[in-house]
This record gives C-alpha cells, structure tokens and sequence, in this order.
C-alpha cells in the first residue's frame, strides 16, 4: 500500500500538515515526497515500491502540461493502456499508476475510471481543478474532508491524516470520482441485472475462468508475493489457482501464511493441509491472549472503526501481517476477501427469497468499504504491505452479480455451491477443502479469542457502569460490553467521527433466524460443523 495527502488550498504551516503525513507514513515507508503546485495545492506521498522499484517510481507524478497525480493503486491492465502512447507521452517511469495521467489528459475522469481495471484512490491537478477518482468497489481507501482554514477540499488515505486538518471528514464512496466540485459515480453494483437463468456448467465454466484471470493479473509485481491461506475455500482457492500458475511459469513454490491462537486454532489445521496438498513454502503464526490485550488499542487506531466484526477478524489478520513484514521480504498479500458477499453468508441460508437473496448480496457488496474491505487494507498496510483482492475484481463481481439469484441461493445443502463446483476438477483442491462448511474468520483462528475479548469487555464494566456510559452515545449504540469497550477506544482517538460507520454489521435481521445479537455465525442454528 501506499498512501497520501492532499489539501487543496491553505495549511496551517508545513509543520501541521508534516504532522497529519506522518501519520500514516507505514502505508509506504520506501520513499516520501512532499510538493506545492503553483495553484497551492500540497501534495505528500508515502510510497510502497511494488511496480519499478527505482527512484522513477516516486509520485507524484508531473506531465509537461503540469498535470500533478498521486495514486495508491495497482493498475492492472497498464501494459496494454501504456502500449497506446508510446510515442505520445514521455513516461518517466515503468509504474503502472503512471499511465493514468495521459489518458485523463485526452479524455477526461469519467472515461479514464471505466478504462482502468485495478483497485486504486488517485487524486490529481490539472489545469487548475482537482479530480479524484475510486476503485469500484473500494479496494484503496480514500477519505475527505473541508478544510478548517478555508472550507476547501482535501483527500488522504486514511481519517488520522485528516482529523486535525479538517472538519466533515467523510468516506469517498467507490465507483465515484470528484470533478468541479461534486462527487459523481460510474460504476454502482446494485445496478447490475441478473442474466436469465443459464445452465449450471456454463455458470460453473464462468465463475472459473473470471476468477483464475482474476489471481493471474494480481501476480504481476516487481516485489515478492505472499498468500494468506486460513484453509477455508476462499483464501484456498486463490492459493490454488495461484499455485498452479506458478508451477506453469516460474516453477517454484507459492509462499503462504496461516494464523491461529495458541489454543484450539481451527484455521491452522485446515491451512496445513491445504499447503501439503499444494507444496507451498508455508508459515504458521501463533499469538496468544496477552498479544489481543496489548494489540487492541493500536489495532482500532489503525482500523479506524469501531465495528465488532471488524475489530474481531482483523486481530488475527493483523498479527500474520505483522509476522510477513518482520521475518521475510514479501510486500504483496493476495487475500481471500469479497466471496462472502458474492456468494453468501451462513445467514443467506434463510434468505426468504432469491430476490432477497439478490438484493442482500449487492448491499454487502456495495458497503464492503465500511466493512471487510477497511479491515483487509488497514491490517495489511499498517505493516507497510499492500492487499490484494482476486474477489473484488471487477469483472468477476459484474459475472457472479449478474448469475439469476435462484441459482446462487443455498439450494444445495452446502453454502456457496456454484463456487465449489467450478474448481471440482483438474486436482485444484482436496475434497475435504473444497467442500468444507464455512467457519467465521474471527472464530477460525480459535474461538477462544472472541470468548477472550467478552471476558476482557466483561471485566472492565459493571452492568451499571455498562448501563450509565451507553448513554454517551446517539448513533451505533453500543449495545454489548464488547462493543462498549471498542467504542470507548475508537474515539479516544477519533473522538465526534463515529459517522464514518452507518451501522454495525450484522445479519439481516428482518430474516427469520437472523434477529441475533453478535454477528458472528456461531449464533446461527445452521452454523453446525463449520467451526471444527
């Protein structure tokens, strides 16, 4: 990851904008520039070299007609947008964030932003205006705010680099981009239509064949790879295909990395034999109580929310990141995030309807920003490595999206189904994966973990206490110890922003079986084996 900070008009002094930089200087620790356009725009930049790991890869990036550009992002048809302005554009640099300028210099932000295939946040300057732009689905992050000097805009790629500079910091919605002052959109998931109802092999040839291109295309990178792998179907699957392509092309082994609590660490077990099977060069991380009781308070600084779920599932995704960076040199993890939304929940079960089915999955998909999408970026970057998401591709959400709902609905027996079946060949994964029954991320690590963060909540408040400090708060109630505790730490350091957030996560409580009060699926009656 990489990321920056951009104030469009005055700043108190270089010192206070320093300051709110440096704040987020672990997203890209390798090079750090700060520069003042002619018009005063400031623009800082942290960088992660991942694509042309020389100098020419620093941002921003300036063209001859002054357009200035800073983007934290993997362009991933770049080679092929780069290869229509040799001879037209001078490129100082192999980066692939660097073809975007030509192409917004000859047709503008909204063609440039349906031309891109990637997962990128840019802001630029150009001819006295400022645009920004956001992946579909929000894979980069990027937030805004006006400025408390003079009501003008300003971008960063997280709050903390925002909140003493600005007031109204908001999240910057995906699929939208900021021209002449308003915030318009270009791609919206819940606007894609579901296709006639087709044959199941044809879904299942569909569902491949976009989510192999899907991995392919995340491989290329100047820096190492890495693969986190929890042994359930998602992480395995990317893994899978993963492997297979490098046995096709380099020849050597994919890295990967698993993680569990020093008691009953369900996922450790699964991932294991996963790596087995695919003769991977594999990691195994192992953190204890103690370790969630000193991480918690940084962790939710770094994650910014103060959602149960988030919190719970990024502990462990935090401490394996936090092993990745200190003992090798991998600098990208691809990871298995976004099929939840895609394919189903253990709650879609109950889902009333397909068209309910639907209609649940484009919401989820819609805010994965809030979400699972904040937790994989912020427990990735703040170990300066950059996130990687062969599910939130778009071309493959566009297909899954648009498959008729009654086929994605869990008619089966089993959840995500279609899914299952499309990799039911060529020895992609061993049977006991492939057809293994969903665990929740927060829990597979070890369920003793969130019964560890209940007992520490427990322990700090009394039901009177509980009772009394609630009342501090009129939006995102917290309405648990648990959440209570998060809360309390979120705004010790983001005090009066809990608007970033609508709402916890939770299933659809409207749904019969779903009116549960923790969002993990150990409440649901069909959770079942999933947890062994």
């Amino acid at each position: 990851m990489c990321g920056f900070l951009v104030v469009t008009g005055k700043v108190e002094s270089s010192e206070k904008f320093e300051e709110s930089f440096e704040r987020i200087s672990y997203r890209g620790p390798d090079q750090k520039a700060i520069t003042q356009t002619l018009l005063g725009t400031t623009f800082g930049f942290h960088r992660l070299a991942i694509m042309d790991l020389t100098d020419r890869g620093s941002q921003p990036f300036k063209s001859k007609k002054d357009t200035t550009l800073v983007c934290n992002g993997e362009i991933y048809n770049h080679d092929k947008l780069r290869s229509d302005y040799i001879g037209r554009y001078d490129f100082v640099s192999d980066s692939d964030c660097e073809v975007i300028i030509p192409i917004f210099e000859e047709y503008g932000a909204k063609i440039l932003l349906e031309t891109l295939d990637g997962e990128f946040a840019f802001v630029l300057e150009s001819d006295g205006k400022i645009f920004a732009g956001r992946d579909p689905i929000g894979i980069r992050p990027l937030f805004y705010g006006k400025s408390k000097i003079d009501g003008k805009i300003a971008f960063a790629s997280e709050v903390k680099a925002l909140k003493d500079l600005c007031t109204e910091i908001k999240p910057f919605p995906p699929g939208h981009y900021y021209e002449d002052g308003e915030i318009k959109e270009y791609f919206d998931v819940r606007k894609i239509e579901a296709r006639a109802k087709e044959d199941l092999e044809s879904v299942y040839k569909g569902i491949h064949d976009h989510l192999y291109e899907a991995v392919r295309k995340r491989l290329d990178s100047d820096a190492p790879v890495g693969f986190l792998l929890s042994g359930g179907l998602d992480s395995s699957l990317v893994c899978a295909i993963a492997a297979k392509i490098a046995k096709e092309t380099t020849g050597k082994p994919i890295t990967t990395f698993a993680v569990g609590i020093d008691t009953n660490p369900i996922d450790l077990k699964y991932a294991k034999i996963v790596a087995d099977y695919l003769g991977t060069d594999h990691h195994e991380v192992i953190f204890t109580q103690e370790e969630i009781h000193e991480h918690l308070d940084e962790l939710i600084y770094n994650l910014e929310t103060w959602d149960i779920t988030t919190i719970r599932a990024s502990m462990g995704m935090s401490k394996v990141c936090q092993y990745v960076k200190e003992k090798t040199d991998i600098k990208v993890i691809l990871t298995g995030e976004v099929s939840d939304e895609l394919f189903g929940y253990k709650y879609t079960d109950f889902a009333p309807s397909p068209e309910e089915f639907q209609k649940e999955a484009k919401k989820r998909v819609h805010e994965l920003y809030l979400y699972d999408v904040l937790r994989a970026d912020r427990s990735i970057s703040s170990h300066s490595l950059e996130a990687r998401v062969p599910f939130s591709d778009k071309a493959f959400i566009s297909y899954v999206t648009g498959i008729h709902p009654e086929l994605k609905m869990n008619w089966s027996g089993q959840g995500k189904y279609l899914l299952r079946k499309a990799f039911d060949h060529s020895d992609y994964l061993p049977e006991e994966i492939l057809f293994r029954e969903k665990a929740a991320f927060s829990d597979a690590v070890g369920h003793d973990m969130v019964d560890w963060l209940k007992e520490m909540a427990e322990k700090k408040y009394t039901d009177t206490e509980f009772e009394e400090r609630i009342r501090n708060y009129s939006h995102g109630v917290p309405f648990t110890k648990e959440s209570l505790m998060y809360r309390e730490i979120f705004e010790k350091h983001f005090r009066g922003l809990s608007k970033l957030l609508p709402d916890f996560w939770m299933p659809n409580r409207e749904w019969e079986n779903c009116d549960v009060k923790d969002p993990s699926a150990r409440v649901l009656p069909n959770y079942g084996a999933s947890g062994n």
